[in-house]
């Protein structure tokens, strides 16, 4: 693939001006499918699954299946609307969007055309200086999932080049809220911040009404950036390319970038932008041309006959909207105050998307500090290391169990680690592990006596430094004692007694 010759960021943006657009799916938690009776389980149990084991008839367009529209899910998305901003339809209408491809067995997806659900809405998002900016929310409407194709024989792993292709319909029917932003104007040189803050935004709400997990490399949340480039002074908007399944909110931001740079190089030697979608390449931070992007007209929309309009009652849309939850914006400065950190101490635990772990280890009796230190530390430097979630790791509850033991005098922040490593590894709680491993500070005054003996004994000149004043000397036995007590005392105890022993 031949690398695309790109324009100067900031040359690119004096020249034209961008104008973006966002797509987010959003995969929602129910137990079952979206019109179907087929399981819909958690993430770690949906991606373990044998291929086309989560399936029934309706997923798999066999003749004669009838849909049946999940309650729970519609329920959903009108929350989800309702946290958006938007207005909820008194009667919004399923259509059959027509496509031919292998990855729905019926042909056809079923969704929501020219009568959504959620409609005219916005987005309060935070940029990372912490500047308010208000992205337009145009739709939010309900479909399903299509199923996954896995192109077998190809070098790049897509279905050019390939021998053939393996269909698994496990995600075939998964309820889905596709959130369709307005065009996005003003956003200039902090466009890719702009992408990236509000992906962020969405994942942070749809968490907080705990309708999907909202996992990224899972593809629970997935992002298509549409971005177009027209010349300063010009009304008129350019053509638009989509870059497809973005699945970190970092890539967002990098390939936003890309097509400002790309686009702007193609316009600027005369050329044209072709109306598309394309693929993001993480390895190489680039973007591919996919397939030509199609209109509203080639997809020949049409009302799914087979299911009668949603008509939620307006007691349902009210009772949905007094338990909406607090909005992202107003916590994370609510919880930023109360805990006393600092912007920086702050954005380390939101770009970690660490708030909710934060929050209920300080629930659990942990300080602010001691919170923010477990999750951002250690229990992230394994998380990368172990290519996992790093709330998938341990509770909250358990890290707040942990800083109690430092708390107490019973573990040491080193040996905390060891037990951190244990809960990780599944073998009890921090209590259980510490029992088990025998990781408890040795508290017992006569033991470290004893052993700072031995090591005054191999070194006999330290007691007389020590005596002259030069406490510093002191740090050679605590190192002995430390070894010899196998890092489970408590080095300024040591310290403590050595300094009596050089009184006396």
């Amino acid at each position: 693939m031949a690398t695309a010759k790109l324009m100067d960021y900031d040359k690119a943006l004096e020249l034209f001006e961008p104008v973006l657009g966002f797509e987010v799916h959003v995969e929602l938690n129910t137990r079952t499918k979206m019109f179907s009776d087929a399981p819909n389980p958690a993430n770690d149990e949906f991606h373990g699954a044998d291929p086309n084991t989560l399936i029934a008839p309706v997923d798999l367009g066999l003749p004669g299946s009838l849909p049946v529209v999940n309650a729970t899910a519609v329920r959903s998305s009108i929350s989800l609307g309702l946290a958006l901003g938007c207005s909820i339809a008194e009667s919004s209408r399923f259509a059959r969007k027509n496509y031919f491809y292998p990855d729905l067995g019926k042909n056809y997806q079923i969704s929501q055309y020219d009568e959504p659900i959620a409609f005219e809405g916005s987005v309060e998002v935070e940029l990372e200086d912490g500047t308010l900016v208000t992205i337009p929310v145009e739709r939010a409407h309900m479909e399903e999932d299509a199923g996954k194709l896995t192109h077998m024989g190809g070098a790049t792993g897509r279905i050019q080049g390939a021998e053939y292709s393996l269909v698994d319909y496990n995600r075939a029917g998964v309820p889905l809220v596709e959130i369709v932003t307005k065009p996005i104007f003003g956003a200039e040189h902090r466009a890719p911040e702009y992408a990236k803050a509000y992906i962020a935004a969405i994942r942070d709400i749809v968490r907080g009404l705990g309708i999907s997990e909202a996992r990224l490399e899972r593809g629970n949340l997935r992002c298509d950036a549409n971005v177009s480039l027209r010349p300063r002074g010009q009304e008129k908007l350019g053509t638009r390319t989509e870059t497809k399944n973005v699945n970190s909110m970092r890539s967002v931001e990098r390939a936003v970038r890309y097509e400002i740079q790309r686009q702007a190089q193609i316009l600027a030697d005369g050329g044209t932008i072709i109306q598309e979608t394309r693929h993001w390449h993480e390895d190489t931070g680039t973007t591919s041309p996919g397939r030509p992007k199609s209109d509203a007209d080639d997809y020949r929309y049409f009302p799914e006959p087979d299911l009668l309009p949603v008509e939620p009652s307006r007691e349902l849309v009210e009772e949905l909207r007094a338990a909406l939850p607090e909005q992202p914006v107003a916590r994370r400065r609510r919880l930023k105050a109360d805990w006393g950190f600092t912007d920086l101490e702050f954005q380390d635990v939101r770009n970690g998307g660490l708030i909710d772990e934060v929050e209920a280890t300080i629930a659990a009796g942990a300080s602010p500090a001691a919170a923010r230190k477990w999750w951002t530390g250690e229990i992230t430097r394994v998380a990368n290391a172990q290519e996992r979630e790093a709330s998938s790791l341990v509770s909250p509850a358990d890290v707040a169990a942990l800083q109690g033991l430092i708390d107490a005098g019973t573990l040491t922040d080193k040996l905390a680690r060891q037990v951190l490593e244990g809960v990780i590894a599944d073998e009890g709680t921090p209590q259980e592990v510490v029992d088990a491993r025998g990781l408890a500070v040795v508290s017992d005054d006569g033991a470290l006596i004893a052993a700072i003996d031995e090591a005054l004994a191999a070194q006999p000149d330290v007691l007389a430094k020590i005596k002259d004043g030069k406490v510093q000397a002191a740090g050679a036995v605590i190192g002995a004692v430390m070894k010899a007590m196998r890092g489970q005392a408590d080095a300024a105890r040591v310290r403590e007694l050595i300094l009596e022993r050089a009184a006396q």
